[in-house]
């Protein structure tokens, strides 16, 4: 079964609602689990570091697997893909929660990762494949309200879960979870992959596309920026609790509500970057938001440097984050858009960037840490920067699409 071209239509509150589940898979799946960590070290009597090996585990599986996922999805079509991926999170789900030891637990979540990421890469696929590239971003914008739900509401439901029966009841949810998504793309979602898509797609070797798809000046352009202002959420997320719990000395709860104030700050700049998009075009709308990005990131790191007070920080921190809501959805409409054929491809590829640079920015804050917001503030600074100069120095519309 193939899709008929991209159109103009309206999509609906249902499809929505599954394309956003799909994009937040992997955000749930991590969100969910964060107030299990003490728990699982206590259990498996592990330290703290150790049970970090299994965030390690989830993002290199989140990597690969989009890598495997993209050019399958080309092939063989969106839905089948994503069913595969449903099925192998479920059966890792249930190892998760069925552990005997930390190391089992650790390649537990590796396998979850290679299955929700399929739903990440299908929902951008799909959503190619359905819309063009201007009305595609307003559509990655939109998913981002359904996005947001994740880091509002699953560390509660994850730590009631942890403290009500055990961490392992986390892993029993989220593999409820996957059977849901399962059922709800069986009956709901269409096939979208276009017949030319399928035949170039049997046509080539998956490492002839990869290596034409990186040839292009653009999509790497497109790529890196996106990878780059993602990178600063990552290196936040890494460094967050210690710097907000231990050292400014806010509680647990307050340091849920900053999270959550953040998060709410990037809907809201995603749904002005939607009706903005009534008016300019995606790339005009990027380039403007990478130009404040290195502003903000640029005061942040200012305010670092003159140890301003923590509110001070923190604003730097919010403009900095709030910023992805500009910059995520156009970033990743531009790249899908160079080569329309290799939508399934493309996602794959853009979302394995994403994560791996994410895993980088996150490790290096993490290692730099020294108890002060400055090792922070240097990532996100060094980052926006890179992302900038990788907008106008590749992805910019001056140079040629397949520049």
């Amino acid at each position: 079964m193939h899709a008929p071209p991209p159109s103009l239509r309206v999509p609906t509150r249902g499809e929505i609602l599954l394309l956003g589940t799909l994009t937040a898979f992997g955000a749930l799946t991590i969100d969910l689990y964060l107030p299990t960590l003490p728990s699982i070290a206590r259990g498996f009597a592990v330290s703290p570091a150790t049970v970090q090996l299994t965030f390690s585990a989830f993002f290199i599986g989140m990597a690969i697997g989009q890598l495997f996922y993209g050019p399958l999805s080309d092939r063989i079509g969106r839905r089948p893909a994503v069913l595969i991926g449903c099925v192998v999170y479920v059966i890792a789900s249930l190892a998760c929660a069925m552990a005997p030891s930390i190391e089992w637990l650790v390649a537990g979540r590796f396998a979850q990762a290679l299955g929700c990421c399929a739903g990440m890469v299908v929902a951008r696929a799909v959503v190619r494949d359905r819309y063009d590239h201007r009305d595609s971003a307003r559509i990655f914008s939109l998913l981002v309200l359904v996005l947001a739900v994740a880091p509002l509401v699953a560390p509660t439901v994850g730590g009631y879960l942890a403290e009500a029966f055990s961490w392992r009841a986390v892993f029993l949810v989220l593999a409820a979870f996957g059977g849901c998504v399962g059922a709800a793309v069986w009956f709901r979602l269409d096939e979208s992959r276009s017949a030319a898509t399928e035949a170039k797609a049997r046509g080539e070797s998956v490492i002839g596309a990869y290596i034409d798809l990186l040839s292009s000046r653009r999509l790497v352009g497109y790529t890196l920026v996106s990878a780059c202002n993602g990178a600063t959420l990552f290196s936040y997320i890494a460094t967050a609790p210690d710097l907000v719990i231990d050292i400014w000395g806010f509680s647990q709860r307050q340091f849920g509500a900053i999270f959550a104030v953040i998060a709410v700050g990037v809907v809201g700049s995603s749904q002005v970057n939607r009706r903005l998009l009534l008016r300019y075009a995606p790339d005009r709308i990027l380039g403007v938001a990478c130009i404040f990005a290195v502003g903000f990131g640029a005061a942040l790191l200012a305010a670092a440097l003159m140890d301003a007070s923590k509110w001070v920080i923190m604003a730097g921190l919010f403009a900095v984050l709030t910023s992805n809501g500009f910059i995520a959805a156009n970033a990743l409409a531009g790249a899908l858009n160079v080569d329309p054929l290799r939508a399934g491809t493309t996602s794959g590829l853009f979302g394995a960037a994403n994560f791996a640079l994410g895993a980088v920015a996150s490790a290096t804050a993490a290692a730099l840490h020294d108890n002060t917001p400055l090792p922070l503030a240097v990532v996100m600074a060094v980052a926006l920067v890179v992302g900038a100069g990788a907008f106008y120095g590749l992805a910019h519309p001056r140079h040629s699409v397949t520049a």
